[in-house]
């Protein structure tokens, strides 16, 4: 599939391994250079920073969407093409899934897990079916995964978890396997 324009969720914080920050930069420097719109949450700390900065460095369009909440928390970003404040987190949520043809998930916290879990939900409930592309930054995802997997394996699931999302080690995967599930076969 061709994009024209991909989620992005994750941290506000860079978090501990720099390899979290070195892929959120190549991330936001491919989506520049194949003229993909970056759709993420508006804030210019950590992670989120890292791949807005990557891909208006690059000459990209980014597209934030912040709720009024965040605006300090997360410190907006200043210099975005477009920026959407919105009342809420579940408004934000919804324009950034509307707004995107595909998310892909890179290293973060609580909220990142909400993100990915809600999309998740949303594709099984047919709201929705937006590719999920894990970006398994330094197998961060690798317990989470294995937790997915044991929800299909006790028959939590309706479908397979691997209809629903890729996973990868690499950004350049998401642009060579579009489409394609490239995921650790030792997880």
């Amino acid at each position: 599939m061709i994009y024209k324009s991909l989620a992005v969720f994750c941290g506000s914080r860079p978090g501990a391994n720099p390899l979290f920050v070195q892929h959120a930069k190549e991330l936001g420097a491919l989506l520049a250079t194949n003229n993909i719109s970056l759709i993420y949450g508006g804030g210019s700390k950590g992670l989120m920073g890292a791949v807005a900065d990557a891909v208006m460095e690059n000459g990209g369009k980014v597209i934030g969407v912040i709720p009024e909440l965040l605006i300090q928390w997360e410190a907006q970003h200043l210099g975005l093409t477009e920026l959407h404040v919105v009342a809420d987190m579940h408004v934000r949520k919804k324009m950034m899934y509307d707004l995107c043809d595909a998310a892909v998930i890179l290293p973060g916290g609580y909220g990142t897990l909400d993100e990915v879990f809600e999309m998740l939900t949303w594709n099984t409930l047919q709201i929705h079916s937006k590719k999920i592309i894990i970006l398994n930054s330094a197998g961060f995802y690798d317990h989470l995964i294995r937790h997915i997997e044991k929800l299909n394996t006790e028959e939590f699931l309706y479908e397979s978890w691997r209809e629903r999302i890729t996973v990868i080690d690499e950004p350049s995967a998401i642009f060579i396997n579009a489409g394609q599930d490239i995921s650790r076969s030792q997880l």
